[in-house]
């Protein structure tokens, strides 16, 4: 659990490197994939020594992912601008409820009733960080943090259903993901006010340190901690991330999100937390009436 949590406070420091740097959406976005990019492909070579080279449509699939995961970056990256590193980081948590409807619509898998209950929750805190009832909102611009906040989400969730139908591998689609992600960035830059090739010294500091901690660290320990750990720790996850993020945001950027926007915080990161919630299973008895029934 400790690997685990451990991860989660390195990756909650994500969106604060970004401010930090004081670089453009889509040069921080650049920079974290292409510096991460070296010691990926390492991970993946050893890790290709050992089982042998990827199926042809996990490559596929991870280099979709790729795609998917650039937009995540340009989108959420621009949501740190509009709205501060804390906020926009909650806000990422939506992926939670869409990856779980968009599982329903295509395998299936119908949603927990905690999830139902917890959507509109979520949504509500949404409404409130966005500072439509708030004249004292935080951020430059906290409606578009919103907009770009929640079209990261359908971007991550939509990275995340593209994994599903992969390999159950880890370095080596991370590493087709990352190098595609750089090289779709590199391209839709324009797009989202372009990407600075030379970024002066100490920002080339800063996106190395994103790269290697939130990117390549935090993640690593936390893709090696889950399949360990109870499912249970996933929920704990929900909760340490954007919390430690909207704290380190607090006391290292100076960010102050207005009461309303704190409330629509902790109304997301609650209803997210009840959401992924698993549904009790039923009593042996409640078991045994249904199998009569089907019979």
């Amino acid at each position: 659990m400790l690997i685990a949590i451990a991860g989660a406070l390195i990756i909650s420091t994500s969106a604060p490197l970004v401010r930090l740097s004081g670089v453009s959406p889509a040069t921080s976005a650049l920079f974290r994939c292409a510096y991460a990019v070296p010691p990926m492909l390492l991970l993946a070579w050893l890790e290709r020594r050992r089982l042998g080279p990827l199926p042809r449509r996990a490559v596929l699939m991870s280099w979709a992912a790729g795609v998917v995961f650039a937009l995540d970056l340009l989108f959420w990256h621009h949501a740190i601008e509009y709205v501060g590193a804390g906020l926009a980081t909650v806000l990422g948590n939506l992926q939670v409820f869409i990856v779980a409807f968009a599982a329903w619509a295509l395998f299936g898998e119908r949603p927990s009733s905690p999830l139902m209950v917890g959507t509109p929750v979520v949504f509500a805190g949404v409404v409130l960080i966005s500072g439509v009832f708030d004249s004292a909102a935080y951020g430059s611009d906290p409606l578009l943090g919103v907009a770009a906040g929640v079209a990261t989400s359908l971007a991550y969730a939509a990275y995340l259903l593209l994994l599903k139908g992969g390999s159950d591998r880890a370095a080596g689609p991370l590493a087709h993901a990352t190098v595609v992600a750089t090289a779709a960035i590199a391209l839709l830059s324009p797009l989202f006010g372009g990407a600075g090739l030379a970024p002066s010294w100490p920002a080339h500091g800063w996106l190395l340190l994103l790269a290697l901690g939130p990117q390549l660290l935090g993640w690593s320990l936390i893709t090696y901690s889950l399949p360990r750990q109870p499912a249970a720790l996933t929920s704990l996850l929900l909760l340490v991330q954007p919390m430690s993020t909207v704290a380190i945001s607090t006391l290292a950027l100076g960010e102050r999100p207005s009461v309303l926007q704190l409330a629509g915080c902790a109304v997301v990161v609650l209803g997210v937390l009840y959401g992924s919630r698993r549904s009790p299973s039923p009593r042996p008895a409640e078991a045994r009436e249904k199998v009569g029934e089907a019979r």
